[in-house]
This record gives C-alpha cells, structure tokens and sequence, in this order.
C-alpha cells in the first residue's frame, strides 16, 4: 500500500451525517428531473456570464437553496417534504450545467474568430462528449481523493453545501442522523431561501427595467482629455457583475479591477499620447491613431497584449500546481489500482459505478469523437484530448479540493492543452484552416472534461460529507450534464444571433466578389436588421485577408458581397444602419484560445503586443501579485472589471465587521472564509446573479423578436427619459445601482446576538 494511504490507516473512521445503514429516499424522479431543470437554468444564467466577463460561479449552493424551498412549497401544498439525499441529488444534477457552460463560453466562440461558423452539431458534440468524460475520468479517483484524502483536500464549496443541506434536513433525515428534534431548521431554511429569492427577483426587475426598458443608462461612462487624453472610466451597472465581485470576494475583484485601470487608464492614453503625431498607421492597426477612440485602440493594440498576459499567467499558474499535478497523477492511479484490487464494498456510501462501466464509457466517447465529423477529428487528435483529458481531470479535481473550483485554473490547462496540441500539429505539418476545427475541438473537450471532473469531485465531497450514495450521485450528474450540454449549445448560437450585425460591404469590403457558384449555403438577414431586407443570400465563409477581413460575407447571386456578418460574439460593429447600438459579448478567454491557435499554425499575431503581455504577467509574479486575474482584467473592458471591484469591496466591508463580532472572534481564519461563503451576503448576491442573467438571457432573445418595439422605447427613452440620455444620465443612473448596493450590504450584515 502506498506510504500516502497506508498513513490514513490509523485515522478513525469518518461518519457521514446519514449512516451507511440508513434507507431514505434518494435517487427519485422528482428530485432527478428538478435538478436537470435548474441545471438547465443556471447553466443558461453562466452561459451568459462567462460571455461578458469570462468567469462563472459555482452553482452548488444557489441550487440546493431553490430546490429545499421548492420542496417545502410541495409539502405545504400537500405532497412530501424530500430528504437530505434527494436535495443532495437535485444540487448534484444542477451543478453541471455551470461547469459546462463554462467550457463552451470560453473555447468554442473562438470559432468565429478563426473564420468559421457556429455550427449547432459541433457545439452540442463538444459539450455532451467533454462533460461525459470528465465525469467518467473523475469517478476512479474519489476513493483516492475524496475519501482517503479526507480532512486534507478541504472542498470549500463541497463542505459549505454540505452544511446549508444539513441546516435544513427535514425530519425523516434528523431521525435517521441520530439528532435530537432542531425547532430552528425550518425557520432557517425558510430565510435562506426567502434571501436567494428575493436576490433572484431584485435582480431579474432590476435588470429587465434597465436594459429592456431603458429605465436608466446601464453602462454610466466619461473619457478624459490631456493629460490622460483617451483615457476612460465606465461601470457596467448590472446586479449579475455586482454579485459575481461579492462571491468572488476582495482580492480577486481588486485584482482583476487593478488590470483594467492598466488598461484604460495608463497603455490607451500612453499609446495616444505617443502615437498622436504619427502620420501612418501602426500596425496591427489599420487607421492613425490620431484617429482612434479609445475602442479602436483597445481592439487593435489592447487585446494583444492582454492574449499575451493571460496566456502567461496561465502557464505560471499551472506551473506552480506542478506538485500538485504529481501528486493527483500518483493518487489517481492509486486510487483507480486500489478500485481495481478491492473486493466491491457492501457499503451503501461506498459504491460506484463498476469499473468496467466506465472504461467502456470512455473509450465509447473517444470513439465517437474520433468518428465525429463536425469535429475534424483524427486519431491524433482523439488520443491527445484521453492523455489530456486524464491528466487535467485529475489535476482540476485536486485543485478544487485545495483552493475550491472558483479558484481552480481552468483557463491556464486549457491554453497548456492548446498550446501542445498546436505545437504537435506544426510537427506534423498540419497547419490549413480544417486543423484550426481540429485543435479547437481538442482544446474544449479538454476543458469541459476538467471543469466538469472538478464539479464532480466537489459534488462527491458534498454527498460524502451527508452519506448520500457515490454511485447515485454519477449517474445524477452524467444525466444533468447530457440534458445541460444539449440545451446550452442552441442558446449559445441564439446569443450570438440576437447581437449579430450585418454590416453593408461598402464599409468594410468594397467591390470584393467572389464565385457564387461556388457557394451552396444561404440565409436570410436576422434580428433587429430582419425587416431591412428580406432577401435570401449565398454564404462565403471567407479564410484570407485579401480585399477585406477573413469571415462569413453574404452575396448575392452575381457573385457581389452585400454584407459582412459581424458575430454578436467578439463582433466589432456595434452601430446599425438605423442608428442604434448592439450590445456585443466579448467572451475574452474565447479570443484568447483563438490567438494560440492562429499564432502558432499560421504564424500571423503581432508577437511584440503579445510579448509586452506576457512581461506584464511576469513583472507581477516577481512583485508577488498573481497574475492571471489581473491579466483577465488587462483583457476586460473596465465596465465589466469595475463592478466586480464594487461587489468586492461591499464584501470586504462585510467580512471585516461580522468578524469583529463576539462569536466570530475565536475562529480561524479558514473558518472565518467559510463562514462567509456560505453567508447571506453570498445567498443574496447568488439570487442577483441568477436573477440578471437570466433577464440578460431573456432581454437578447426579445431583442431579435420584438425589434420595432424595442427600437420605438429606445427611441422614446432617447428623447424623454433623463436617467437613459443627457448631461445627468451618468450620474441619476447611479441611484438604483445604489439601491441594490445597500440591500446587499444590509442584508449580508450578521445581526448581533440579543
């Protein structure tokens, strides 16, 4: 036996808070289909974030609130109160459709990028095939992980779960955990659940007022002259950015925010200041910076130089859990030799899914990715994403023990994962635009797969803490990530669709032709551009630069290009012919994964930006100050970093004096983040979270339905409304955000004890 398991040998056995010989209701319809429905909700919800701001939160929490208090609902209304296991079902079921979303928000809108299209098949294969497979690559490892290494690997989101589900056991599960009748469960549960709600309904009206319904200016924004000429300031007033800072907490919201202010305030102004007297252009960019706005310099010089230090800090990060990485490496094969060599357990919270399940399960999913065609796969390719595959599902599983999954460097294995992947490809000489699909693909199966196997494990934790049943909970979570996956891949073209533009050829490829009888694929204008014209065009998926930008163009049937499809994701052209504004997604990390693949098989990114990144990201490592969120911030527009600064800083204020209170005053400081991760603070901002993203969701859908409609309040609001337009917009714009900024610090204050 390995020194490492041997030495938990003389440690007493753990008891779970049901025992093994319990027999309660678990694994039932009810508790499996309401956790795929809200796994579908929140996976739509950090679809949407992970689009704007390129990050997600866990929805463990949030999940298992919702469904205890839908349950109670049940029973009040006559049906049964469900038990610790089944809401521990429901919240493990919920809890994939985060991490997949995840996976797909920051890989496969590189697509677009790359010059391709959208296509639903390969978005739905990437996302069922990666997370099926991190699930299945996790379950060998959870006796090595889960259960040897128990009282070492924390689980910070695990264990807090696992303590919102005991505060609000019902009656059957106190009777089984041997506990004496609690009178105050009931009365917790119902103020959590009343606090997440009311989070989730603030944040919902706040946002479809705002932005459906142009009550106020929802990006509050000023740009500065000499000295700081260029420079600017803006703030995404949304309840879904002020929520994400307060759960992500202080440190990384300053940080991120801290890469914005570089950004916004110190390189646009430098690059005006220096390049205004310039009478050519600089290159990557195509006009004189004398006649760039701030975004133009963002998108022609910014965005390289954040590639480079988010690039960079990735490695560094994922350098530094090297160790780590060893040793999950050596407790997963443990742990799988160990499965292998015992006899199956009687135990009833000891029982997986036999062994021989899930090989067979894996090597079915390479099968198929090898066989898929949407994915330009190869056997190269299929054997890359197993040996990748395992070696960051074991990692990710690790990590998130030891530092939680908020925290877990995703991004950073999945450029590694690019970055191999691409170079193996310039060996072999594969470097057309089909291995572009192909190295893509590889790189967000990977992804999903690791994020996915580090929700399981936090998920496992979570059962093995209240004594749920393992091999239950997998096959709970393979049925929530398959239902999550087929849902997320239609939504996420339909975002892209409602901010899409098509801009007219004269603006961008004047007299560019191409041969139409070439071109097999047609399609009509969509969104709020639709009733413009009507026309059926013929699709050219344009690879080069030559005559105009590489893209999707639509022609006519004389073979002249009409139009230039701008992406609603990472697009550019904002402003429609009748005068409006789009809102693009910037999905950062997407552009990101995008910049590895084409630097390195073609050889075209303006290396000096992206080696100026990567010095920013080295320079901070040096100083001590981790560097991959302050790269993201570099990368971000600072309206999205600032709010998350806000949200931080309601956070630290909160913190600061519930941990002056008396009983909080003995507890370490591992106890005191606990605490705080599971307060009310986090409850609300979680609602907020739910509760603007799913407005934003439902605000892009209307967007490209009730165009007219949208554009007459637009127009209105333009014209009447003094909080949306004019000299005092910015400043009466920030009076509801103030209204939810003091709800939040409010609520997340712990009372005194009387």
């Amino acid at each position: 036996m390995p020194k490492e398991l041997s030495s938990t040998a003389s440690k007493p056995a753990f008891k779970p808070y049901i025992p093994a010989s319990a027999n309660l209701p678990e694994l039932s319809i009810r508790a499996l289909v309401m956790g795929v429905i809200l796994g579908m909700i929140f996976g739509a919800s950090s679809l949407y974030l992970v689009l704007k701001v390129g990050l997600t939160v866990s929805a463990s929490i949030p999940v298992a609130v919702i469904a205890i208090t839908l349950f109670r609902l049940t029973q009040k209304l006559g049906g049964k109160d469900s038990t610790i296991l089944e809401n521990n079902i429901t919240q493990t079921a919920g809890s994939a459709g985060e991490s997949i979303a995840f996976g797909l928000g920051v890989t496969m809108p590189a697509i677009l990028i790359l010059g391709f299209d959208l296509e639903i098949w390969r978005v739905m294969l990437v996302g069922v095939l990666g997370g099926l497979l991190g699930i299945l690559l996790m379950i060998p490892m959870r006796r090595a992980l889960i259960v040897e290494q128990h009282g070492i690997l924390k689980y910070p989101e695990g264990t807090a779960c696992a303590e919102v589900l005991k505060a609000a056991a019902d009656q059957s599960s106190r009777e089984a955990a041997g506990e004496a009748n609690n009178p105050n469960a009931h009365a917790e549960a119902a103020k959590r659940a009343k606090i997440i709600f009311g989070g989730f309904a603030v944040g919902l009206i706040y946002k479809i007022a705002n932005v459906a319904l142009r009550g106020w200016k929802d990006t509050p924004e000023a740009t500065f002259g000499a000295p700081l000429k260029a420079g600017s300031i803006g703030a995404e007033i949304s309840p879904e950015l002020l929520g994400v800072g307060y759960v992500i907490g202080p440190r990384i919201a300053a940080t991120m925010a801290a890469g914005g202010v570089m950004s916004y305030l110190l390189l646009i102004p430098m690059i005006k200041f220096f390049g205004d007297a310039l009478s050519v252009p600089v290159s990557p960019g195509t006009k004189l910076i004398s006649e760039m706005s701030p975004g133009n310099i963002r998108s022609a010089y910014i965005l390289y130089i954040g590639a480079g230090a988010v690039a960079a800090g990735g490695l560094i990060s994922l350098l530094r859990a090297m160790p780590t990485i060893w040793r999950s490496l050596t407790a997963g094969l443990s742990g799988m030799r160990n499965t292998a060599n015992a006899v199956q357990s009687t135990l009833r919270t000891d029982k997986d899914i036999p062994m021989k399940w899930v090989v067979i399960g894996a090597l079915t999913i390479i099968a198929i990715i090898t066989a898929a065609t949407p994915l330009h796969m190869n056997f190269l390719g299929a054997i890359l994403i197993l040996v990748f595959g395992f070696l960051f599902a074991t990692v990710s599983s690790r990590l998130t023990g030891e530092i939680g999954s908020s925290s877990n460097p995703i991004s950073g294995m999945t450029v590694a994962t690019l970055l191999f992947t691409c170079l193996i490809f310039l060996i072999m000489g594969w470097t057309g635009g089909q291995y572009y699909v192909t190295a893509l693909s590889v790189g967000a199966i990977v992804c999903i797969a690791s994020s996915n196997a580090g929700s399981t494990s936090q998920d496992l934790k979570t059962g093995y803490l209240v004594g749920a049943t393992p091999r239950l909970q997998q096959f709970a979570i393979l049925a929530g990530a398959l239902t999550s996956a087929l849902i997320l891949g239609p939504i996420l073209l339909k975002l892209n669709e409602s901010a899409t533009t098509f801009v007219p050829a004269a603006q961008v490829a004047p007299n560019l032709t191409t041969d139409a009888t070439k071109l097999s694929s047609t399609m009509q204008l969509s969104g709020p551009q639709a009733d413009s014209d009507k026309a059926t065009y013929k699709v050219w998926q344009k690879s080069d630069t030559v005559g105009g930008p590489a893209g999707k163009y639509l022609v006519d049937q004389s073979g002249k290009v009409v139009y230039m499809v701008d992406p609603g994701i990472n697009g550019t052209y904002t402003d429609l012919p009748d005068g409006t504004k789009v809102k693009k997604f910037d999905a950062p990390k997407a552009v990101l994964m995008s910049y590895i693949i084409k630097g390195i098989l073609d050889q075209q990114l303006p290396w000096t930006l992206v080696i100026f990144g990567v010095m920013i990201a080295i320079i901070l490592e040096m100083a001590g100050i981790p560097s991959l969120a302050f790269a993201v911030g570099v990368y971000l527009p600072l309206s999205s970093s600032a709010p998350l600064f806000v949200g931080g800083m309601i956070r630290w204020l909160v913190d600061r004096r519930n941990n002056k209170l008396d009983h909080n005053k003995n507890l370490t400081e591992e106890e005191k983040q606990a605490a705080g991760d599971s307060s009310s603070g986090v409850l609300l901002s979680s609602g907020y979270i739910a509760g603007g993203a799913l407005a934003g969701i439902v605000i892009a859908f209307s967007a490209g339905i009730l165009t007219n409609f949208d554009k007459s309040l637009n127009d209105w609001a333009t014209a009447h409304n003094p909080f949306f337009e004019g000299i005092n917009a910015n400043a009466l714009s920030m009076i509801p955000y103030a209204l939810i900024i003091l709800l939040l610090y409010y609520v997340a204050r712990e009372k005194k004890p009387a």
